[in-house]
């Protein structure tokens, strides 16, 4: 593979503007190039010229001075890099092309401006970005202390008045059999200024120590470091707190009721070391990528000097690749040091000393393709297939739709097996969208918040959904035959147990606690399902507000639960007759199961709009709002029939899907942006056929308006009402599979466009001055 591909493939797709352009750099070596062909073309015509130059040069006619061995080297002559100082810190490079006279120098000259643009680009983002990561060490040695002096209080009460007026690599005399403490009031020791060396490997110690550059300090430095180890524990815990996440029901219930302030008990310690340990499982990944960039990068100016050597022939790649490697992106070593204190601080405070547990948890292993998921996935489909075709026959063979009971039977029959029709067209689409997030390099893992090496490729859901699919047309299959050899021996009435059993198959294997068929994307997809039933009381993270849109997109797959109840509790499968909405309860909760996708997701945008302060969420707010009262009226309109109710249905119908359809494509998708480099689209697109989009707004609005056919009842004498509310679900799956890929596609984008690669993850504890303790008094 070349490197053009593998330095793309290694990118951080939110980075992808950071890296230096290598495409781009390689197109101004083809100008040299192509320049270079066409000289030498010109130069042919001259061949008679040189041949008898070069007769006379061998015939000693002419004379050619050799360069003394102190001359110089020959590189030299052809760059000169200058270093240029800018706001005091900021280091700049100018290379000067010293050939610019000879014919074509110009193309030379722009290489290296460009060259130069790149490495002062990536310079600036690195230096940003190890600013950062250290600030953010610093944080998490506030955060080290306060949890270390938490773990002596809970295990020595008594430790309250402890004095830690000792040199900094003491030990605070604790339980012996935890080798996980460090002495708190030691700030920066393991991360910032140094490493602890008790309970390390003497030889890792060494190794890590040694590779440290050591940190000088004035004066005063040192004067308020021993403060600093003069701290005892009582202070440190008298200007720390837990901080009040409210990320579970009853933490907000005593957030919104001030009752959120309690003390510390050992289950509150507990889930500060799990928040503290995600932490630091973050910063890791955050260092790791850091340190992959640096060296992508310069692996990137060392292939296109190489390139332009070849292409040029000249010498300048050593040159200037000894600046690269002095610039700070070569030179600095503050993140590798910073990975090897991670690892020491997280092997022996979260793993008990254990590095094998503690690598395993830092540097989980990257998912691997396994060919049988191909080859089950290709069975399946094929399964399918011939399982389809199958039905069809079976249908046809037997007559069954010119019987009497042929109509009564589809009729109680498909809207049982719908239900997992839209399940597996909903998976289908996901499948399909994952593959293309990953062949435009969206990167939905990190959006979505999967842990590396348990997320799902287009495959594995590809695969779940065929099999499901396989799974749903043999019970049907078998459905068909039972009923039709039942009916033959004369007997009127079958209890329709299979679809119950399908589905109860289906509940096994999601809530199924053994680690098989994916688990940890299972339970994902339960806690996020349990989050979007929970709302407002959980904080609303993309997975849920995600879920819940495309809960508002089953609808008819919720109501289809809805009829599996009335239909197998109050016992109408023994009857073979759909009479549930002969009832009253189940016409009244017809009408809640319609409106509580729409509302939970209205619960949602109420909970970000009292966190984030921002309006966007209140007029989203009011859009489900709008929504809820179209479907009510639409649904009453359902049942009951009349002109007035349809002329109400339009009209609500017809501004929500108006509203609804602005908010798709403008807000969540980004487009219609009339100023921008794409016009009517956005300065930025993945998809690189701009007709895509335009085709995926009129399809968007087309498909928003379809499930108006049950509002206006054309007259389709050819389908049945069921077979035509059945398409019109399965078209609303296929609309919101379209809104899955833009709207991430623009969420992606909002991610590059401020370097955003990282999840952030709330500190468990919060350290505040004496000033604010006055404020508060």
């Amino acid at each position: 593979m070349k490197f053009g591909k593998i330095f793309k493939k290694q990118m951080v797709p939110e980075w992808v503007e950071a890296y230096m352009d290598y495409n781009g750099m390689k197109r101004v070596l083809k100008e040299i190039r192509s320049y270079k062909h066409s000289k030498l073309t010109r130069a042919a015509s001259r061949v008679s010229q040189q041949a008898e130059a070069l007769h006379r040069s061998f015939s000693g006619l002419s004379f050619h001075p050799r360069h003394s061995e102190h001359a110089g080297d020959i590189e030299d002559q052809v760059i000169k890099v200058d270093t240029v100082q800018e706001d005091g810190s900021r280091k700049l490079y100018e290379t000067k092309f010293l050939k610019k006279s000879e014919e074509g120098g110009e193309f030379e000259e722009l290489f290296f401006k460009k060259l130069d643009e790149n490495l002062n680009k990536v310079n600036k983002f690195y230096r940003d970005k190890v600013k950062e990561v250290l600030e953010e060490a610093a944080l998490l040695d506030k955060q080290m202390d306060a949890l270390i002096a938490l773990r002596v209080k809970m295990q020595k009460p008594y430790a309250d008045n402890m004095n830690l007026e000792k040199h900094p690599s003491d030990k605070v005399v604790v339980d012996t059999s935890d080798r996980t403490m460090r002495t708190p009031g030691t700030a920066n020791t393991d991360m910032v200024h140094g490493i602890e060396r008790t309970n390390i490997p003497e030889e890792e110690a060494s190794h890590i120590v040694a590779d440290i550059v050591p940190v000088s300090h004035t004066d005063g430095d040192e004067e308020e470091a021993s403060i600093g180890d003069k701290q005892d524990l009582r202070e440190i815990l008298e200007r720390v707190k837990m901080n009040d996440v409210l990320e579970s029901p009853i933490a907000t219930l005593k957030g919104v009721f001030g009752d959120s302030n309690e003390p510390i008990s050992k289950k509150g310690l507990k889930k500060a070391e799990e928040q503290l340990r995600l932490v630091f499982s973050e910063f890791y990944q955050k260092l790791r990528l850091l340190k992959e960039y640096s060296f992508m990068n310069l692996l990137a100016f060392s292939k296109i000097m190489k390139k332009y050597e070849k292409i040029a022939s000249r010498n300048a790649s050593r040159n200037y690749m000894k600046i690269v490697d002095n610039s700070l992106i070569g030179s600095s070593d503050e993140v590798n040091r910073l990975l090897e204190r991670v690892e020491v601080t997280f092997v022996k405070h979260f793993s008990s000393g254990n590095r094998r547990e503690g690598m395993k948890c830092l540097r989980p292993k990257v998912k691997r393709e396994r060919h049988r998921v191909t080859f089950f996935s290709g069975f399946f489909s094929g399964c399918s297939i011939a399982l389809v075709i199958a039905v069809v026959f079976k249908i046809e063979s037997r007559k069954i739709m010119e019987k009497n009971y042929g109509t009564e039977y589809m009729a109680n029959i498909i809207p049982l097996y719908s239900l997992f029709g839209f399940i597996i067209l909903h998976m289908l689409m996901y499948s399909a969208n994952i593959y293309f997030w990953r062949r435009y390099r969206v990167n939905y893992t990190f959006i979505f918040g999967f842990k590396q090496g348990t997320e799902l490729g287009y495959r594995e859901v590809f695969l779940v959904s065929t099999g499901l699919a396989v799974l749903a047309f043999v019970c049907f299959l078998l459905n068909l035959q039972l009923d039709m050899d039942w009916r033959m021996k004369d007997h009127k009435k079958l209890p329709e147990v299979i679809p119950l059993g399908l589905v109860t198959i289906v509940l096994f294997i999601l809530f199924c606690p053994f680690n098989i068929i994916y688990r940890s994307s299972r339970f994902f997809f339960i806690r996020s399902l349990f989050h979007c039933i929970c709302a407002p009381l959980y904080e609303v993270t993309l997975p849920d507000f995600f879920l819940g849109d495309h809960l508002t997109s089953q609808v008819q797959a919720i109501r289809s639960f809805e009829l599996f109840i009335c239909y197998y509790g109050l016992g109408e499968y023994l009857q073979r007759q759909n009479k549930c909405h002969s009832h009253g309860v189940y016409n009244a909760f017809y009408f809640v199961v319609a409106v509580i996708p729409y509302w939970l997701r209205f619960l949602q945008c109420i909970r970000r709009l009292c966190e984030e302060k921002e309006s966007v969420h209140g007029y989203n707010a009011l859009k489900y709002m709008l929504t809820i009262i179209a479907v009510i009226i639409r649904t009453a309109y359902e049942l009951k029939k009349g002109r007035t109710w349809m002329i109400l249905a339009l009209v609500s119908s017809g501004v929500a899907t108006g509203m609804n359809t602005f908010w798709d494509i403008v807000i969540d998708w980004g487009l219609l942006r009339r100023h921008s480099q794409n016009p009517y689209l956005r300065d930025k697109l993945l998809v690189p056929h701009k007709s895509v989009y335009f085709a995926a707004m009129v399809v968007n609005v087309i498909l928003r308006v379809a499930w108006m056919q049950l509002v206006l009842e054309f007259n389709l004498k050819s389908l049945h009402k069921i077979a035509v509310t059945s398409i019109i679900s399965c078209l609303e799956i296929v609309r919101r599979g379209i809104w899955s890929f833009f709207r991430l596609e623009n969420e992606h984008l909002n991610n590059v466009g401020k370097y955003r690669a990282f999840k952030s993850v709330p500190h468990p504890f919060h350290y505040y001055d004496d000033d604010d303790v006055d404020k508060d008094d």
